[in-house]
């Protein structure tokens, strides 16, 4: 339980609060790479940290995120014409280069010559990476290193990106993505229990070799955030062996979590503002891999279908997921198809911000008090002017690449670090 001081300081991202200002400390995923795969094509508008913001692609193949609302009297440049290396607003016909750059007044005398320095806009930096573009939300003279993300390792076909809007805050989505134990319950039907030696990817469904809903969760602090480890009793051979699933948190809101046969996983959860965030999941893996179609498809996130144009999903807390009783009576164990949907189902349930003042712990949620005292320390740091959490100059040393969860069989009461490191080994070799 945590005080309602503590909730807001973990929860309040919006303007200079202390976990904005973490937030801004690290490059921020924007659109996907595919959103803006066109130059001159259609301006994307997004949100993030609540800030409303435009990005576009120019003639020139170069990225530029922006204000979205003109300078010159705050239309949206979403409905802009996107043409000759810059965006015209429609309203007067003031254009603006990727950097934010005044490049035409002609609603003003001479085209504005002496007043285009100083209207010039909001602009963001950019990287793209990893079917990703990344803005950097901080100010200029603190802008980081770019670190690709752990996915950018795999080719660009091998990597498959569901994208869903979540209406809530950040902070509960990123705690059901390191909470172990809820998997077995919730994912139950998607994620059955069956006589395998490690977890299994098909097309409909994830099979994983252990019947055990109480996982012993054991920690690792890192220079990264932490790493902890899911122990369960196995189906097989469960005398001499322990089947142990290790999770990455990422500071500030990134999960790198238990691969299966088929491929790599991991999750972004991003604060849009303090009661909305933009949940990504990526899978990923250099040889094998699950197409973009696919991945969708499994997770119930196919735009026009599960989702609209904007990532907003057909079922909603509004209408209960469009929950299916007749098929819980028939086996499916939450009536809810898709394991996003599933997962925002409680998480949307607990209302716009989680009220954590009121909660009950219990042992297998050791991850989620760990991220809740790691995250509220980091912030209250950063409220008395130290570096943010997960950045070079807090202490981080290693590189997204190296990031490596694991899944596996140990011997029984064996080392879990172990095993978790040799799959980082092995992964850099």
């Amino acid at each position: 339980m945590i005080t309602e001081e503590q909730n807001k300081l973990l929860t309040i991202v919006e303007g200079e609060t202390p976990m904005g200002k973490i937030m801004r400390s690290h490059w921020l995923p924007g659109p996907l790479s595919e959103e803006v795969a066109e130059p001159d094509g259609v301006p994307v508008r997004f949100r993030l940290l609540g800030e409303d913001l435009i990005c576009f692609r120019d003639s020139d193949g170069r990225l530029g995120v922006l204000d979205e609302f003109c300078r010159h009297r705050g239309a949206s440049l979403a409905f802009g014409r996107n043409e000759e290396c810059g965006l015209r607003c429609l309203y007067h016909g003031w254009k603006f280069d990727v950097n934010g750059n005044v490049m035409d007044m002609p609603s003003e005398p001479n085209h504005g010559e002496g007043l285009k320095n100083d209207a010039k806009i909001k602009s963001y930096q950019t990287r793209e990476a990893g079917g990703f573009v990344w803005v950097w939300m901080g100010t200029s003279e603190s802008i980081a290193e770019f670190d690709p993300p752990v996915w950018n390792c795999a080719p660009s076909e091998k990597i498959a990106v569901v994208k869903m809007h979540a209406a809530c805050n950040w902070a509960q989505v990123l705690e059901g993505s390191i909470d172990s134990a809820h998997s077995s319950s919730l994912h139950s039907s998607n994620m059955p229990p069956a006589e395998v030696d490690g977890a299994k990817a098909t097309a409909t469904h994830w099979p994983r070799p252990s019947k055990d809903k109480s996982p012993r969760i054991r920690f690792d602090k890192t220079d990264y955030g932490f790493r902890y480890a899911a122990i369960r009793t196995p189906i097989l051979n469960a005398e001499e062996n322990d089947y142990v699933r290790t999770t990455l948190f990422v500071a500030p809101f990134t999960v790198v979590i238990p691969p299966n046969d088929q491929y790599k996983l991991a999750q972004m959860l991003v604060p849009i503002d303090n009661t909305n965030t933009m949940f990504y999941w990526i899978a990923f893996h250099e040889t094998k891999g699950i197409s973009q179609d696919e991945w969708r498809k499994f997770c119930g996130a196919e735009v026009g279908v599960d989702l609209d144009n904007n990532y907003r999903k057909v079922r909603t807390l509004d209408n209960m997921f469009l929950q299916d009783r007749d098929a819980m009576k028939n086996g499916d164990f939450t009536g809810i198809p898709g394991i996003p949907a599933q997962d925002m189902a409680m998480w949307e349930s607990m209302g716009p911000i989680a009220d954590r003042t009121k909660d009950y712990l219990g042992v297998s949620d050791g991850a989620v008090a760990q991220f809740r005292r790691m995250m509220i320390k980091a912030a209250q740091a950063v409220d008395e002017g130290a570096p943010s959490i997960g950045t070079a100059a807090s202490g981080r040393k290693t590189p997204n690449s190296e990031l490596v969860s694991y899944e596996g069989m140990v011997p029984k009461n064996g080392d879990w670090k172990a095993a978790s490191s040799a799959a980082v080994r092995r992964a850099a070799a």
